[in-house]
């Protein structure tokens, strides 16, 4: 693990609606998943020049372009792992957490969610 994450960049509440689940209603309906993303780099220091910062509307547009409509996934595990490897790829990243949730399968509020952390082998 990265002992010190001098660089981290954000994206919280981050919403798209898609087919995920086992239960058989989830196969049906699509429904709101939440995601939580958190890039590490090193510090670009004081800059103007976005080529020396992590580009975070790469992760944004992939997600938002993506997402609803792909077919249905059974498993959160599955859309975690495939948004890790994603985030990896963006340039600059040395490391990625993502964390996905959805907020409406169960009734009482409580939320399941599935969190990934994994670092560039580059």
């Amino acid at each position: 693990m990265i002992k010190t994450a001098p660089y981290a960049v954000r994206l919280g509440s981050l919403t798209v609606a898609m087919f995920v689940g086992l239960h058989d209603w989830e196969k049906e309906k699509k429904q709101p998943v939440s995601l939580a993303v958190t890039l590490y780099g090193d510090d670009p220091g004081y800059t103007t020049d976005i080529t020396k910062c992590i580009d975070y509307s790469r992760v944004h547009q992939y997600v938002t372009t993506h997402w609803p409509g792909k077919p249905h996934t059974d498993l959160l595990e599955t859309l975690a792992d495939e948004l890790v490897t994603f985030c990896l790829s963006v340039p600059l990243v040395r490391a990625a957490r993502v964390r996905i949730s959805k907020p409406a399968v169960f009734e009482d509020g409580t939320l399941p969610s599935v969190e990934l952390y994994r670092e560039n082998a580059r």
